[in-house]
């Protein structure tokens, strides 16, 4: 088959090694209930909503991978994906570049997903993917910000900082995941780069290679603190009345 016949493949990569000291003690973030269901497993299935999606990589914590293997395995999960469990690393960007190179031959587009953005939308996931297959090298979901942002410096004894400037809130956004990827891009990425990362698109910035942004949604917000797991519990107790979801 030639490369312009052969259809592209579409694999997610889901760091899940944190712990999320800001939710508190117990366990690891992304295996914390949410209506009953570890956020994990809310997660993998959002990734897996994507019809375009035919592999999912999950990168539990260092000494893990069992449980979370156990765990998936005890949730329905659709039977069109694949997933697959690897341990991760000691940090997010570690976690990454394992699960990159877990995947077998053939993806030529790549996810990389919060396992903490466990409610994402399909359609959000389906934007990103099409977006990279039009031939951007890193799409981002991003939302414009609502609030007005400002810029201080930093005082480290905790008295008040003082504001240095306003950005120009139009020219922001506030990034979701998944981040999507060419994969080969995303590979040199994580072989090349090492500082200043706060991100997957970070690196590909740093390549000097385009990063472009398409719609994100609000409900792909990031479980962080307590408050996040209740307004978490009410977008799905919303869809389950509306959608039977």
């Amino acid at each position: 088959m030639s490369d312009e016949s052969r259809p592209f493949r579409t694999a997610a990569v889901i760091p899940a090694a944190g712990r999320g000291v800001r939710l508190g003690p117990g366990a690891p973030k992304a295996l914390r209930a949410l209506n009953g269901t570890p956020m994990l497993v809310h997660a993998v299935r959002a990734m897996a909503a994507s019809r375009s999606v035919s592999l999912v990589v999950v990168v539990a914590p260092p000494d893990g991978a069992t449980e979370v293997k156990n765990l998936l395995a005890e949730h329905a999960l659709p039977e069109r994906t694949d997933f697959l469990v690897v341990p991760g690393g000691e940090s997010r960007q570690e976690s990454v570049k394992l699960g990159l190179d877990a995947l077998p031959p053939g993806f030529d587009v790549v996810l990389v997903h919060d396992a903490a953005r466990p409610l994402v939308p399909v359609d959000t996931v389906d934007a990103v993917i099409e977006a990279v297959r039009d031939g951007a090298p890193a799409v981002v979901p991003a939302l414009p910000l609502a609030d007005t942002v400002k810029q201080v410096e930093p005082r480290a004894d905790g008295s008040p900082e003082p504001v240095v400037a306003t950005p120009e809130r139009s020219r922001l956004r506030a990034v979701q995941t998944p981040q999507g990827f060419d994969h080969a891009t995303l590979v040199r990425a994580h072989e090349s780069v090492t500082e200043n990362v706060t991100d997957d698109a970070s690196m590909i910035e740093q390549l000097g290679l385009p990063v472009v942004v398409v719609p994100g949604h609000e409900e792909a917000f990031k479980v962080t603190r307590p408050l996040d797991l209740v307004l978490a519990e009410a977008v799905l107790a919303r869809r389950r009345a509306n959608d039977g979801f």
